[in-house]
C-alpha cells in the first residue's frame, strides 16, 4: 500500500450543545456518568469495535473509567433505519449525560426523540444540509461533533479514477440517495464528470440486489469503472462492493483506508478513527455553551492504493 499527503480542509465542528457536567475527577463517591452509543455498523463488525474501543480509549485518558465513574450503553444499528429509531428512543429513555452518535441515520432518530440530550456526532458529512445544527458558525440546538469532509473531495475520486484507469468512459456511482450527504456528493463528481470525459450511472448503495446488479451491468461495458461515495450503507456493504469489483476486474476507487485494506484498489479520505478518539474530548467538556468552529489546513490525508491485478 502506498501512502502520499495531500492538502485538504478537515472539518472541526463545535456545538451549543447544553451545559455538559462530564468532568471525570476520579473521586470516591463521584457520580456514575451515562454515556450512549448509537453505532451505523453491526455489532460484530471489527470496524465497529475498532470506533468505540478508540472512543473509550480517548475517554479513559481523559479520567474516565468504565465501572467506576462512567457507564456506557452501545447500541448497532447496522444501516437499519427501523433499528435506529427504535434504539435512538432506548438510548434517551435512559436519560444519558450525552450520545455518540455515529453518521447522519443516527443523528437524525435521535433528535426526533430528544431536542435536550447533548449529541456529539461523528463520520456525518452535512449536518446543516441535514437540519441537525443550524451553521456550522453558530450550530444551536442540542448537537455537535465533526463534518467528515466536503463536497470538493468526491470530484478527486473521480480524477483518481481516470488516473489509474485513463481508458474510462464510464463510472458506476454507488450512493446513498434518502440522504443529502449522498446528494451532495453525487452533484461534486457530476459538476467534473464533463471535465474527465465520464459518463455517470447512480446507484442506490442500500440495496444489495441492485448493488449486484449494477457492479455486473457496468463490468459488461468496456471501459467501466466504479466510484464508491461516502455513506452509512456502503460501511455496512463493503465487502459485498470490493468482492464484486475484484472478481469483475472493475477500477474502483473508495472513499476510505479500510475499504484499500481491505481488497480495494485505491481509497482516499479522513481517518475516521480518529473522529472517535477526539470525540472523547467532547463528552468530557463541561459548562460550555457554545464551541468555536474551527478547522485545521495542512492536515494529511491518506491516499491508500493497490496494484490492479
Amino acid at each position: 500500500m502506498l501512502d502520499t499527503r495531500r492538502r485538504h480542509f478537515i472539518t472541526l465542528l463545535g456545538g451549543a450543545a447544553a451545559a455538559w457536567p462530564l468532568a471525570a475527577r476520579g473521586q470516591q463517591g463521584e457520580r456514575v456518568r451515562r454515556v450512549g452509543v448509537l453505532m451505523n455498523l453491526a455489532a460484530d463488525d471489527s470496524l465497529s469495535t475498532a470506533r468505540v474501543t478508540a472512543f473509550a480509549q480517548g475517554l479513559q485518558e481523559l479520567g474516565w473509567t468504565v465501572g467506576r465513574n462512567l457507564q456506557i450503553d452501545t447500541r448497532w444499528a447496522a444501516a437499519d433505519a427501523d433499528l435506529f429509531r427504535r434504539y435512538a428512543t432506548e438510548l434517551v429513555a435512559a436519560a444519558p449525560d450525552v450520545v455518540l452518535a455515529s453518521t447522519s441515520l443516527a443523528v437524525a432518530p435521535l433528535q426526533q426523540v430528544s431536542r435536550t440530550v447533548p449529541i456529539v456526532f461523528v463520520s456525518v458529512i452535512d449536518p446543516v444540509g441535514g437540519g441537525y445544527v443550524a451553521s456550522l458558525v453558530r450550530p444551536g440546538g442540542n448537537a455537535t461533533g465533526f463534518l467528515l469532509y466536503e463536497y470538493s473531495i468526491s470530484g478527486k475520486w473521480l480524477e483518481l479514477l481516470k488516473q489509474i484507469a485513463p481508458r474510462v468512459t464510464r463510472a458506476a456511482v454507488l450512493r446513498e440517495a434518502a440522504t443529502t450527504a449522498g446528494i451532495g456528493q453525487f452533484a461534486a463528481i457530476q459538476a467534473v464528470a464533463p471535465l474527465f470525459g465520464l459518463e455517470l450511472s447512480p446507484i442506490e448503495v442500500r440495496d444489495v440486489a441492485e448493488i449486484e446488479r449494477a457492479v455486473v451491468a457496468i463490468a459488461r461495458e468496456s471501459n467501466g469503472g466504479l466510484i464508491v461515495i461516502g455513506s452509512p450503507s456502503q460501511g455496512v456493504h463493503r465487502k459485498l462492493i470490493i468482492t464484486l469489483a475484484a472478481e469483475y476486474r472493475l477500477p474502483a476507487v473508495y472513499p476510505w483506508r479500510y475499504m484499500a485494506a481491505d481488497g480495494g484498489l485505491i481509497s482516499y479520505g479522513p481517518d475516521i478513527l480518529d473522529q472517535y478518539r477526539r470525540a472523547a474530548s467532547y463528552v468530557d467538556r463541561k459548562s460550555q455553551l457554545i464551541f468555536p468552529f474551527k478547522r485545521r489546513r495542512n492536515t494529511n490525508w491518506p491516499l491508500t492504493s493497490r496494484p490492479l491485478e
